[in-house]
């Protein structure tokens, strides 16, 4: 069996093009934009900025004792330290609810993908099952990721303060620094290949079969084990995507004034301007997934008319 990328991506833009340009409908692009909003909440999608450092020991000293200086403090003002224990407490509930809404709207958007429609009530409630399935699945796939980060953070961390204040050469510094290189890229490739696993495969085939995220995942890594490489390049053809779809929105930036930017930075507006974008990935995943069989295969093509050549038989 040939598997195609190309293909895919063709059809999943077609099916975009067909269901939010013909015809246009800006009331069904702000709700099938709402439940793309939704399925994003937990993805991340900001931007960072970096200070200027002075480079001087001085800083370096007062960064590598900040966690003895944070402690000392916490333990100085007890008060301060409950407040702070309580604030994570909440920040831990708020983080909770979104992932919960997000595991719901996952399941909203891809039924309107699917089925080419901007319901918003139905699918809420239709795969309340399968949503809150995936939501304790994300709930602790989201702490044992975090927890791999602390770990390997603070490995980073006391291994620097070692180099900095131990007497090595420079090849012995060279190695010690690729390696904490080496452990956060594995961190970011072995994480992000889980996460995009489960959106684009394991989602889809949770809505197909009405099934449990434990089960979709086993029906995903029987299929995995069988064709390991090509979806190690699907993780690679989606990074080279990605890449383009970040420069056309500095393209878009630019002959905007970056008024564009502006409004793709606000919450669910941006998912409203960038629909185009989400619904032919969304559109693409589950057209790659319908490469390998009926029992991968969601889209009811004739609705759609996508396929005038190839009439159902």
């Amino acid at each position: 069996m040939s598997i195609s990328y190309s293909q895919p991506l063709s059809k999943g833009f077609q099916r975009m093009k067909k269901a939010l340009f013909q015809p246009f409908d800006i009331t069904k692009w702000f709700r099938i934009g709402f439940t793309a909003w939704l399925a994003g909440l937990t993805e991340c999608n900001g931007g960072s900025s970096g200070n200027n450092s002075s480079g001087n020991f001085n800083n370096l000293d007062k960064f590598f004792d900040f966690p003895q200086t944070a402690w000392n403090w916490l333990t100085d003002n007890p008060l301060w330290a409950n407040l702070i224990l309580v604030g994570v407490v909440f920040l831990i509930i708020i983080v909770s609810v979104i992932i919960w809404v997000s595991a719901r709207g996952k399941f909203m958007f891809l039924h309107n993908v699917v089925h080419d429609n901007s319901e918003i009530s139905k699918p809420w409630h239709d795969y309340r099952k399968e949503g809150n399935s995936l939501f304790w699945f994300d709930f602790v796939f989201g702490w044992i990721a975090f927890a791999v980060f602390m770990l390997i953070a603070a490995h980073c961390f006391v291994t620097a303060k070692d180099l900095y204040y131990g007497d090595f050469t420079k090849p012995e510094i060279f190695l010690s620094i690729l390696q904490m290189v080496l452990l956060f890229i594995g961190y970011i490739i072995i994480f992000g290949y889980i996460g995009l696993f489960e959106k684009d495969f394991v989602i889809p085939i949770m809505y197909k079969h009405r099934i449990g995220v434990l089960r979709a995942w086993s029906k995903f890594l029987a299929l995995l084990g069988r064709k390991l490489f090509t979806f190690l390049l699907y993780g690679l053809f989606i990074f080279v995507l990605g890449i383009a779809v970040a420069i056309g929105i500095i393209f878009f930036a630019l002959v905007t004034c970056c008024i564009g930017l502006l409004l793709i930075a606000i919450p669910y507006i941006g998912a409203v301007v960038l629909l185009p974008v989400s619904y032919t990935f969304r559109a693409f995943s589950i057209e790659f997934l319908a490469q390998f069989g009926d029992d991968f295969d969601l889209l009811p093509k004739d609705e759609l008319g996508l396929l005038v050549d190839t009439p159902e038989e």
